[in-house]
């Protein structure tokens, strides 16, 4: 191991830096980049989020259905609203019903897009951005992990569920195929788990994280679109007050923060590609105490 001898301008010896130091922890950098950053394999990522989503959906129906408590705090919600001079959403959801193929799609929207939208924002991402999948689907897990916090804490109706609240629940109205708030499968979904919203939280990630990587302006634009058009569906169909959506988007920035403390930065600035064991890309420092060889004046 050679040494590098740092001395002031009068010629005095200062202190004696190992070359090997800096090189050494360039290496260290590359291997943390490189465990953080490998090819997601296909089987693991579908096995994962399959089971992922069934602990979620487990968990959250396991919840307790404390139904006075959660008529209590929708009561409290509402009168909040009104408070803030926001509680327009029994206008939203009247004005929505009286339309009646566009409350039937609003029902299917909010019945399965969530699932199409998000699956395929996750496949998007897995073939075409392998390096930033791993952390943009951390902070879509840190997101619905943290949801079920709201869930158990704070057991919320949903207003079409309200008592006095002269809602229109437009899936029992026009009969919505596949929705979990009709017919005998809302018995297998937890009807009192309103806060937070995740079709917000979710939406939200895949607007922003397509918004973030696209290169195709018409797709950025309905990227952001995404998101507001599910905002004004979750508050026509009577499923969720404004505030529900101000839990999602606090859950998701909860999901941001947990990634950027991970890896240090948000998905977007990290490299679109991964690393698969070489170091090609990635520049070592400078050994300490040698000096750049400029070009300028070079013979």
């Amino acid at each position: 191991m050679s040494d590098s001898t740092v001395t002031d301008p009068e010629g005095r010896e200062k202190v004696t830096v190992p070359r090997t130091v800096t090189g050494e922890r360039a290496r260290s950098v590359r291997e943390r980049l490189r465990r953080r950053s490998r090819r997601p394999r296909l089987w693991f990522e579908i096995l994962l989020t399959g089971a992922s989503y069934w602990v979620y959906s487990l968990i959250r129906n396991a919840v307790p259905e404390q139904k006075t408590e959660a008529l209590r705090n929708a009561d409290g919600i509402w009168r909040l609203e009104h408070h803030l001079g926001i509680a327009v959403e029994a206008s939203v959801n009247h004005a929505a019903d009286a339309v009646t193929w566009l409350i039937i799609a609003m029902n299917y929207y909010y019945a399965t897009l969530h699932f199409v939208i998000t699956i395929a924002v996750l496949v998007w991402l897995f073939r075409r951005h392998p390096g930033r999948y791993g952390a943009a689907r951390l902070v879509l897990f840190a997101t619905t992990g943290v949801a079920l916090l709201g869930y158990y804490l704070f057991p919320l109706a949903p207003p079409r569920l309200m008592r006095g609240g002269h809602f229109v629940d437009t899936v029992m109205v026009h009969q919505t195929w596949g929705s979990m708030a009709s017919g005998d499968l809302k018995h297998m979904s937890n009807q009192y788990a309103a806060m937070p919203s995740m079709h917000i939280g979710w939406s939200l990630w895949c607007g922003l994280t397509v918004f973030a990587l696209a290169s195709v302006p018409w797709v950025r634009v309905l990227a952001l679109l995404y998101p507001v058009a599910t905002l004004v569906v979750i508050v026509a169909t009577a499923n969720h007050f404004w505030l529900d959506a101000v839990g999602g988007v606090a859950c998701l920035t909860f999901g941001f923060g947990v990634a950027w403390l991970w890896y240090g930065r948000l998905p977007g600035a990290l490299p679109r590609g991964v690393d698969d064991g070489t170091d090609a890309g990635v520049e070592p420092a400078p050994d300490a105490g040698t000096t750049p060889r400029s070009t300028a004046g070079s013979r």
